[in-house]
Formats: structure tokens, C-alpha cells, sequence
């Protein structure tokens, strides 16, 4: 369970076409770039001010640190740690799950 003093979320870069995509999971921020690491970096940057933000919000009745995932993104979540080699639909260049 993610809170604004601590927590994780899981996020994929990705590349679709021509644009490169991060995606926090746990928070659906998606942010997209010509290059993967900085498609990255402006995610940390996205996720650190959506956690401050949550951080002012007191007395929210849901979380929105511990939001449902997209479908589109869990099911590539799976595929990328399955312990049977499978394809995904996307150029992957990298995955894992960071700290909040």
C-alpha cells in the first residue's frame, strides 16, 4: 500500500512507432519522449509531484496512490516477468519497480 511518506510503483519503457513511452502503473502517469531515458526521467519528475500533490490532499476517501492499472499495461507487466519466454508487442528498454 503506497502512501506519501513511502511506498513503490512498477514502470515500463517502452517504444511504440517512433516515440518512446514510461509508464508509472500503480498512478497511470504516462509520459513519452524521442528518447527512453529521458521518457524516464521526466516520469520520476511526474511521479515525484503527483505524490507531493497527494500529500496535500488529507481526508481522500480513495487513494490515488493505489490506483487500478491499466489493462493495456498490466498485461505487458506480465509478459515481461514471465518465467516462459514470451513476445512482447513492444521494443523494451526497461522495466522494474521504484521507490516513491
Amino acid at each position: 500500500m503506497n502512501t506519501p511518506q513511502k511506498g513503490k510503483f512498477r514502470h515500463i519503457v517502452f517504444r511504440d512507432g517512433d516515440t518512446w513511452y514510461a509508464v508509472a502503473l500503480e498512478f497511470n502517469i504516462v509520459e513519452s519522449s524521442d528518447d527512453p531515458q529521458l521518457a524516464l526521467f521526466n516520469l520520476y519528475g511526474a511521479v515525484k509531484g503527483y505524490v507531493e500533490s497527494c500529500n496535500k490532499v488529507k481526508g481522500a476517501k480513495v487513494s490515488p496512490l493505489n490506483q487500478k492499472t491499466d489493462p493495456e499495461y498490466e498485461k505487458l507487466w506480465s509478459i515481461l516477468n514471465s518465467p516462459k519466454p514470451t513476445k512482447s508487442p513492444f521494443e523494451v528498454n526497461m522495466f522494474g519497480i521504484a521507490k516513491v
